[in-house]
């Protein structure tokens, strides 16, 4: 099931995609939660694929033009990866991590697919990052590596936009990732059900202006899906709607010389073999 909110009529509205059109679960399913966050912790994501197979016409609405928001705009956290790309740490000169080396996202940084990406006021260097996004489905704390992937709800896209000055300003990234609207997330929640067994062995490319900035496999991951979600949560509970973001492959414009950074006007796109184009243009403060 591949599962997005839209701005339909004027309201977030949660769709399933059937073909080239979406099916509106509002109508479809008028007794659902009518986001995707709320959804997740009522545990009924699969009363809505069931939902969505059943529809009538009346519920259809065409994907063409949709104008996309954040899959969850909302979610409690945002757990981000860093140097989680065995090829990407070499390229940035670092050691091969024994443990995750770990930030956080704020809810104010993500941009939808369609949306732009804000080059702030306050840098120029504004640099692009393709990511395996992880939703989880079901919460919980001291997560066994065998059973993590039951906690999976879906994956998606995901844009790390970075401001590198920021990011090394001090020892931590934190800064650096969160900026307002610099993290690019979607266009859709695409369930466990049609990828491989954690998004492994995945093709993921970074396109900027059209050219490949960045094309690698997710089996690069230096911790793969259960693994990031095993050893985070011996730390913390994950809930519904939380979302892990798994790092990035060589060709970030930091690494290049002469370096590469996203300007006003142009566009940037992020694809995951299975799970779509995430494509935001790029837009000064």
């Amino acid at each position: 099931m591949r599962i997005a909110t839209i701005d339909h009529a004027g309201r977030p509205t949660l769709v399933v995609r059937r073909g080239d059109q979406f099916v509106d679960l509002s109508v479809a399913a008028p007794d659902l939660p009518r986001d995707l966050l709320s959804l997740l912790r009522a545990g009924a994501l699969e009363r809505a694929g069931q939902a969505a197979e059943a529809a009538g016409d009346d519920a259809l609405v065409e994907a063409a033009g949709a104008s996309y928001l954040p899959p969850i705009g909302d979610p409690e956290k945002i757990i981000c990866l860093g140097l989680n790309y065995r090829d990407h740490a070499i390229e940035t000169g670092n050691p091969i991590p024994d443990y995750p080396v770990i930030f956080t996202r704020m809810t104010t940084t993500l941009a939808a697919h369609g949306k732009p990406m804000i080059l702030p006021k306050a840098a120029s260097d504004f640099d692009y990052e393709a990511e395996l996004a992880v939703v989880i489905g079901t919460g919980g704390r001291h997560i066994a590596m065998d059973a993590a992937l039951d906690h999976v709800a879906g994956y998606s896209c995901f844009n790390d936009g970075s401001i590198r000055s920021f990011q090394f300003k001090s020892n931590q990234f934190t800064m650096g990732k969160n900026f307002d609207g610099s993290g690019g997330f979607g266009p859709e929640l695409v369930t466990p059900d049609e990828l491989p067994a954690g998004g492994a062995g995945l093709r993921i490319q970074c396109r900027l202006n059209g050219e490949t900035m960045q094309d690698s496999s997710t089996d690069q991951h230096i911790f793969d899906v259960p693994s990031a979600i095993s050893i985070i949560s011996e730390v913390m509970s994950f809930r519904p709607g939380d979302v892990i973001i798994m790092g990035t492959p060589p060709g970030v414009g930091a690494a290049r010389d002469p370096q590469v950074w996203m300007k006003d006007g142009d566009v940037c796109e992020v694809e995951i073999e299975g799970i779509g184009v995430l494509s935001n243009p790029i837009k000064a403060e």
